[in-house]
């Protein structure tokens, strides 16, 4: 009978490891397609914030948006990320760097890492709750637009995001009438020098701050309609924080960005 206790107990403690388990693979998807590289959970890294080095590997535009307080920028899509990132360990030789990025479905703090194994610089560990998680729990740790502490409140939460995304062929439907700017805001690299809309599209760098403020400013003047586009849907959401702060409330990013534009005009064309 003692037997079969400790064997229906034991089955009962691998249910519910494996139970515990599967919660933590939904909620991080990426970490089984990484399982080398470390991680440190968002409680953790609060805990030792100042004992070990914190670098954001997201985009600079990204950094200046919003960032845990006293964090360092080193895009992991940089040339230089090797370079800058063995230089700051060589500085620091015994400090623990934890990089982060978006947030959990964001794969960029596990490439981060894992370039870094990659090229023997040791002692790197991936935050890979990403900023959204920290800001909501840490506000007075978070800077946003150049502030701190911040309000929670002040986040744009990704079903406020979602409101604010067209599809791309009522996008292109629309991008010729006269009460609209349409702004591209990819990469040069993205670009590769190829246009959605020739002679409508505006061009303007997410980092070029002067650029941007100029291009709302004109729609705010002009009464138009601003319809902005980047390379996957995704860099615009960082971009929504500069529009609403200068106030302009009628403006609309393309879903899925010009990758989902010209997969749907392949869609279009086959069928």
């Amino acid at each position: 009978m003692k037997c079969l206790r400790y064997f229906l107990g034991m089955i009962s403690l691998v249910i519910a490891v494996s139970a515990v388990q599967a919660k933590v693979n939904d909620e991080f998807p990426v970490r089984k397609l990484y399982p080398a590289v470390p991680y440190v959970e968002l409680e953790d890294l609060y805990k030792e914030r100042n004992k070990v080095i914190i670098v954001d590997v997201r985009s600079s535009y990204e950094y200046e948006t919003l960032r845990i307080k006293g964090a360092l920028n080193i895009s992991v899509s940089s040339p230089n990320y090797v370079a800058d990132m063995r230089k700051l360990r060589a500085d620091n030789p015994k400090s623990k760097i934890v990089v982060y990025c978006n947030g959990k479905t964001c794969k960029k703090s596990y490439k981060a890492v894992q370039k870094c194994r990659n090229n023997k610089i040791s002692n790197v560990v991936a935050y890979d709750a990403g900023i959204m998680d920290w800001a909501n729990k840490y506000p007075q740790e978070s800077v946003l637009l150049g502030r701190s502490p911040i309000n929670p409140d002040h986040l744009i939460a990704k079903s406020t995001f979602k409101k604010k995304l067209m599809d791309p062929i009522k996008f292109e439907e629309i991008v010729a009438r006269k009460d609209v700017i349409v702004v591209d805001v990819r990469d040069s690299f993205q670009r590769e020098a190829l246009s959605l809309f020739p002679g409508i599209d505006n061009r303007a760098f997410l980092d070029d701050t002067k650029a941007i403020k100029a291009i709302v400013a004109r729609a705010q003047k002009e009464n138009k309609t601003l319809l902005i586009y980047d390379a996957t849907g995704k860099q615009v959401r960082w971009l929504m924080y500069s529009i609403e702060s200068l106030g302009l409330k009628n403006y609309w990013f393309m879903k899925g960005g010009s990758n989902a534009y010209f997969a749907a005009l392949r869609k279009q064309f086959l069928n």
